[in-house]
């Protein structure tokens, strides 16, 4: 197998595989999963692996030449798994590995970001070519929430005026894509924003136009609104993080100039507007 894709079922790595497919043969492709059988509907050959269990990713990785790793879900637990699957694909002769990580990794002050650069250095440490995909912000993220926005009559997050340079999981899966099937990209970092950023209260003003009633954007503290996420339904761990992501946010955590992205997939990134549109018709 030519090019594996770790969390291939997941909302990214399908989307990398349905691309795949139509760049490369599909006997060169390897979805690598939890659950294998979830994999039925992408059509190529699936492996089961484990980022915790490093005999079930020795077995897999056997035969790939590029790996891309997408990063753990699982928060708190990344840096090591991250770097079991580093070390199991250094053993199993893998030659480079893409990863996903997060916008300005380096110097972010997301509370996630500490994970992504733990992995970045062990990347860099190891040995393996390498292309780290630094994924800003998915615009998805914010659009989620726009049916609870038209439920609520507002937007409610803790992002101030901050600007985000968010993109489409299509959009960066697009940039995964280019990044396995072309060449050019041996130890490359690339930082990969949205064409144009935007605030709340622009994403709350677009939300507004297209359904044509009165959404405003409402800035809560960052305590006011992990207690509306938690009330939500959020676990209580999950809404403090998703809250602490929004002052991070207003402090510029998702905001980025480069065009980096739109230069690797060929075309301007999504725009808010189509993925408000998308949004609306997915409700």
């Amino acid at each position: 197998m030519s090019i594996a894709v770790t969390g291939a079922a997941g909302q990214l790595g399908h989307l990398v595989i349905k691309n795949l497919k139509l760049k490369t043969s599909l006997a060169n492709l390897l979805a690598l999963v939890r659950n294998p059988e979830q994999t039925e509907v992408l059509g190529v050959t699936a492996k089961a692996i484990d980022y915790s269990k490093p005999a079930t990713l020795d077995s897999a990785l056997s035969g790939v030449e590029t790996l891309l790793l997408i990063s753990s879900s699982e928060i708190g637990q990344r840096a090591a798994q991250h770097a079991n699957v580093i070390a199991a694909a250094k053993k199993a002769g893998v030659k480079r590995i893409v990863y996903t990580s997060v916008l300005h990794a380096d110097t972010s002050v997301l509370s996630l970001a500490e994970e992504h650069r733990a992995t970045e250095a062990d990347l860099k440490s190891s040995g393996l070519s390498y292309t780290i995909l630094r994924n800003g912000w998915y615009t998805e993220n914010y659009t989620g929430s726009v049916g609870a926005a038209l439920a609520n009559g507002a937007f409610f997050g803790s992002a101030g005026d901050g600007r985000i340079s968010s993109a489409t999981r299509e959009d960066l899966a697009d940039a995964a894509v280019a990044v396995l099937t072309t060449d050019g990209h041996v130890n490359a970092t690339y930082e990969l924003a949205g064409d144009t950023a935007w605030t709340l209260a622009e994403l709350a003003a677009e939300i507004s136009k297209q359904t044509g009633k009165d959404i405003p954007y409402r800035n809560l503290s960052e305590s006011d609104y992990a207690a509306a996420l938690e009330g939500a339904g959020l676990p209580k761990g999950l809404a403090a993080a998703f809250a602490s992501y929004d002052v991070s946010a207003s402090q510029g955590a998702l905001y980025g100039s480069e065009r980096t992205l739109s230069e690797l997939i060929g075309r301007p990134t999504t725009s808010l507007a189509t993925s408000v549109e998308r949004a609306l018709k997915a409700l």
